[in-house]
């Protein structure tokens, strides 16, 4: 397989500006996300027309030119299961990347399963089957073997054929307006993730007082500065369950901070006067500026209704050749219920009812629920069997 090894900063840019005038470029990334605090950019793979290279950000140090260029609109850019590339993206540009198309997200959108690996969609779209021997790989190490820049390389070189077979198929059926929406949509998320203050998941936080939860937050921002300062994981730098015990006993005092078992240990012992003044700051916090806890859904709605609007998810899914998984899951339809059955004012319009999700579910369960819509057996041989009918127009 030939390719181009990339290592220098001059290099890169020459090859940045050699690709900037395709019409569609692959890529994809390797990275090591289990022992630091952001996941660790270890190499990118390009597949370009007829420019296919590996790009080392270890040698090089700074791959700006290359993020640079992909949220640069003029292009299509394909990647599988892009959550981490828009990342990269996001932190190095501050933008999200143009022209984006995600194979694993636009195969949802023609019936294939959501989410489905590269190899599966490989396999269907191209025939191939791609390399499993370095799924294990240390991608900090080097020198890499050839074996190790063949198999990231893979990840690359059918990209352009797969995008072009899924395009055919999203065209056909009219949803290529479906597949940018939703891509933006996960690219939003994305970055409102990695800007949002994500203290409200601490897990058991969840039945705390606004107080206690406002001592959550300002612990939190304190882990959030040490994980980043020293690159590690969040957890490894105090446990939820110390952080909510913190916070239900409510003291700035060091020497009880102290007694609390599991911060009597060493990697504590120069920090309980950092953490002192973060519940210090949360205790002196005015009242009116406290975090509240979210309003729970609705209780009102039947569980079976619940369970039935479920499982017509995948009904109406089938019916429209969409994966159930993409279109939406228990949580959505629950929000959906809440706001039909108990609207309140304010209340953000649930994911089923906005977007082409509005189009396919949100329309047909508001008639489910007035009784204009039925479920029947078509075909029991079918691996979905049944189907939907309006009742009015069946009589």
């Amino acid at each position: 397989m030939n390719y181009e090894s990339i290592t220098t900063q001059s290099h890169l840019i020459e090859f940045c500006e050699k690709i900037s005038s395709e019409s569609v470029i692959g890529f994809d990334t390797e990275f090591v996300s289990e022992d630091c605090y952001r996941p660790e950019l270890c190499l990118v793979q390009v597949a370009a027309g007829d420019h296919l290279a590996i790009i080392d950000p270890y040698p090089i140090g700074d791959t700006q030119a290359f993020w640079d260029l992909l949220v640069t609109p003029g292009r299509k850019v394909i990647a599988h299961a892009a959550r981490e590339e828009i990342r990269f993206a996001y932190r190095y540009t501050g933008k999200p990347i143009a022209g984006l198309f995600d194979t694993q997200l636009s195969a949802g959108f023609v019936g294939i399963e959501y989410p489905a690996s590269l190899g599966t969609l490989v396999q269907r779209l191209v025939g191939t089957t791609l390399p499993k021997g370095e799924t294990r790989t240390n991608w900090r190490h080097r020198p890499l073997t050839k074996d190790q820049l063949t198999y990231a390389l893979h990840d690359v070189t059918n990209l352009k054929e797969m995008f072009d077979k899924l395009l055919v198929d999203i065209n056909e059926l009219d949803r290529l307006e479906w597949v940018e929406e939703e891509t933006m949509r996960l690219q939003n998320k994305v970055i409102e993730a990695e800007e949002a203050e994500n203290w409200h998941r601490v897990s058991g936080s969840s039945g705390l007082k606004p107080r206690q939860l406002e001592i959550v937050r300002q612990i939190w921002l304190w882990r959030e500065e040490i994980a980043r300062s020293k690159d590690r994981l969040p957890r490894r730098v105090m446990r939820d369950d110390l952080i909510v015990e913190l916070a239900k006993r409510g003291s700035s005092d060091p020497k009880k901070i102290r007694s609390i078992r599991g911060l009597e240990r060493r990697n504590f012992q120069d920090q309980y006067d950092a953490i002192a003044a973060a519940i210090e700051t949360a205790l002196n916090t005015p009242d009116e500026d406290l975090p509240r806890r979210t309003r729970g859904r609705s209780r009102t709605a039947s569980p079976m209704l619940s369970q039935f609007l479920s499982t017509s998810i995948a009904c109406i899914s089938r019916q429209h050749k969409l994966s159930p998984a993409i279109v939406g899951n228990s949580d959505d339809v629950k929000d959906l219920l809440a706001y039909e059955l108990t609207p309140r004012r304010g209340s953000p319009t649930p994911a089923l009812l906005q977007g082409w999700r509005g189009e396919i579910v949100g329309k047909n369960f508001r008639k489910i629920l007035a009784g204009k819509l039925a479920i029947r057996v078509a075909d029991v041989t079918e691996d979905q069997p049944l189907e939907f009918f309006d009742c009015e127009t069946s009589l």
